[in-house]
């Protein structure tokens, strides 16, 4: 039997959170929380109230916000940044078995009699005061080398374009984690309260492997934290408008109704899912405003929008998910993904990865420059790559006008900019063969632990307890990449 502790209050271990609030100091705890749920005669937004579970960062942060440009499907790391004469010296001959030494292969070349070395068709200088070698398909690139870190020696475990993207966004080769716009949120809050803390953009039209909503989703966290996507045309995020015949005070009065249900239901059950379903619908209210702001470009100077190509005038372009990106870091969105598929040249990879390039280079480099003159480059981390590499052999059959590249997930390419990364230099080195790393591996966890510390947080720290275990962004792994920070 439980044991009243005073008259007129019960055992708070029979009471739900509100419930306790209500009673603890005659009702002072239920007046103060009700009172910072409501503002301008509405629930407030929950996120309004939301800094985060830490508070602020564990350290010293470098960094602000993310851009992460997302080159689904893998792209060709020996025919962009990693160059590799060797091949092309031995085009056509067998790849060595001291080379492979047995590694797996996917099941589209693992039966080939043979694996023939296939060099790069492309060109490769090296550019700027750094020197770092870049391909000529990537000219608007190579202009922005001295502010970029490529590092050639990233590697994974996952061999299949699923898999690998999940890791790459989650930490885990299987679905349910968050991925890590949604741990960023969970660790460190919003800054805007009319925006999504966390928002993806994906390239309209783009065929390719399927990205589905487990890449940006909230996993086991509250599922305010799931990234939001923004869509091309006059409706950005789905059902964000009134329906016909409903202005904004019916909309404003009807969400002042239904959050008092919910206010009702929370005295009696203290859900979190309540909380953040008040929170969502009273963030698409103000959405409702803010984001028509971020989609017009009226007010971008004729310059800006020519140094992003003549896409950036098509919605839902690359180049226009690349201006809409920095738009939205200006406004304080603190995790902007944009996803563009097509990268997975199985076969006719010359045309295929030349197409590629010439719908992400220009923007990619303008986005890095409209960053730096703005003064936003040193608070905000970009980073560019996919989810693995490719191999140094061809799929199939070599010939002379056309070949294609296999998954490989033992060393591929990626680059960031800004927020405390160093600037013009290489890190990592493969073999001359570019199918082993043998300088600073680095593996998709360390990745996240370095991404997580510019950030300002201890990647070992930030943890949620789900289902009897408290899990983080990076396992029981990761270690910072101290050499490429300034």
């Amino acid at each position: 039997m439980n044991t009243p502790l005073c008259t007129g209050f019960t055992d708070p271990r029979g009471l739900t959170r509100r419930g306790f609030l209500n009673q603890f100091g005659m009702g002072l705890g239920g007046i103060a929380l009700a009172d910072l749920m409501m503002r301008d005669g509405g629930v407030a937004n929950a996120a309004s109230l939301d800094h985060g579970v830490l508070g602020s960062p564990h350290n010293g942060a470098k960094a602000k916000r993310v851009i992460y440009l997302f080159m689904s499907g893998g792209p060709s790391q020996m025919d962009l940044f990693d160059h590799k004469p060797l091949l092309n010296e031995r085009h056509g001959e067998e790849l060595p078995a001291s080379v492979r030494m047995g590694q797996r292969l996917t099941a589209m070349s693992g039966n080939q009699a043979s694996l023939p070395l296939a060099g790069t068709p492309f060109s490769f200088q090296a550019h700027g005061q750094s020197g770092l070698t870049v391909s000529s398909l990537l000219p608007h690139t190579a202009k922005i080398v001295d502010d970029i870190c490529v590092v050639n020696s990233m590697y994974t475990e996952a061999i299949n374009h699923g898999p690998a993207v999940t890791f790459m966004q989650t930490g885990s080769q299987f679905p349910g984690r968050p991925a890590i716009g949604a741990w960023l949120s969970y660790g460190l809050g919003i800054e805007n309260d009319n925006l999504p803390s966390y928002v993806v953009l994906t390239t309209k039209g783009k065929g390719g492997q399927p990205l589905v909503g487990r890449y940006w989703g909230n996993g086991f966290l509250p599922s305010r934290y799931q990234g939001v996507r923004f869509r091309s045309g006059k409706d950005p995020v789905l059902y964000l408008n009134n329906p016909d015949g409903i202005d904004r005070e019916a909309r404003r009065k009807m969400l002042d109704g239904l959050n008092e249900l919910h206010r009702i239901r929370l005295a009696e059950e203290a859900d979190a899912e309540i909380e953040a379903r008040i929170a969502q619908y009273e963030l698409a209210f103000r959405m409702q405003e803010s984001i028509p702001d971020v989609m017009d470009f009226a007010d971008e100077s004729a310059s800006v929008l020519e140094s992003y190509g003549e896409d950036v005038k098509k919605p839902g372009s690359y180049a226009a998910n690349c201006l809409v990106a920095r738009r939205l870091a200006e406004r304080g969105v603190r995790f902007i993904q944009l996803y563009h598929p097509g990268w997975d040249q199985h076969g006719g990879l010359r045309g295929g990865i030349t197409q590629q390039c010439k719908e992400t280079d220009q923007a990619s480099a303008a986005l890095i420059a409209d960053l730096k003159v703005r003064g936003m480059l040193e608070d905000t981390l970009v980073i560019w790559g996919g989810e693995f590499g490719r191999t140094n052999y061809c799929q199939g059959k070599l010939s002379p006008k056309d070949f294609g590249r296999d998954h490989h997930p033992k060393c591929f390419s990626l680059w960031m900019a800004g927020g405390g990364v160093r600037p013009g230099m290489s890190y990592g080195k493969t073999d001359e063969f570019g199918y082993n790393i043998v300088e600073n591996g680095v593996h998709v966890h360390d990745f996240h632990a370095t991404l997580m510390h510019l950030l300002g947080i201890d990647h070992e720290q930030l943890t949620y307890r789900y289902q009897g275990r408290r899990f983080r962004l990076t396992d029981v792994h990761g270690k910072i990449m101290k050499d490429i920070l300034t």
